[in-house]
């Protein structure tokens, strides 16, 4: 078992406030998570997604948000927030935790591609960043569902479908077939 708890506290030392927004709003995303797992028992049985894993990765997805400069969430780093789940699988590299790495690497937005990319020109190395495995997608798709700056709250289906228009229809139907995967039942 990871300790999560142990290295979040590690890199958000000396910043109380960011330690805060970024343990609650890891725990939101990780408790989402579970409750997909509990109504797809199958995944779990089988052996597909294991939810010790999703716990552990779901706390650490936004480590990378220490070394960003957000001061709205009390980040007081110096790269952009954009490259903040690349930074924090540098740092989940480095505490041996290589999928947990890929977990953070991969979970901002639907995932951001090579063409998103060089079209945007955005900050990051260039390579694929799409969620790949069951266990990246869930937490990915978790993740959407909370924001750093209304801990406590989660956000309806529009909102995010509005907010995923800003990154194109692409991203719309990614985040769509997310949630007819974990969670059929929930009205657009």
């Amino acid at each position: 078992m990871v300790d999560y708890e142990g290295i979040i506290k590690k890199y958000c030392a000396g910043n109380q406030e960011l330690l805060h927004i970024l343990f609650t709003h890891s725990r939101q995303v990780a408790d989402r998570a579970l409750a997909i797992l509990k109504l797809h028992p199958e995944w779990v049985e089988s052996g597909e997604i294991d939810p010790v894993f999703v716990e552990e990765a779901a706390m650490l997805h936004d480590i990378g948000v220490v070394f960003c400069d957000a001061a709205k969430i009390h980040c007081l780093g110096t790269h952009k927030y954009i490259e903040h789940g690349y930074l924090g699988a540098n740092v989940l590299r480095e505490e041996g935790l290589p999928r947990h790495a890929a977990v953070a690497e991969r979970h901002t937005g639907t995932g951001i591609t090579i063409e998103q990319i060089i079209q945007e020109n955005l900050p990051l190395p260039l390579q694929d960043y799409s969620p790949r495995t069951m266990e990246e997608k869930l937490i990915c798709y978790a993740d959407k569902f909370y924001s750093k700056t209304k801990l406590g709250q989660e956000k309806p289906m529009s909102k995010i479908r509005q907010h995923m228009w800003r990154y194109g229809s692409d991203a719309v139907a990614r985040f769509d077939k997310m949630r007819v995967l974990f969670e059929p039942n929930l009205t657009v």
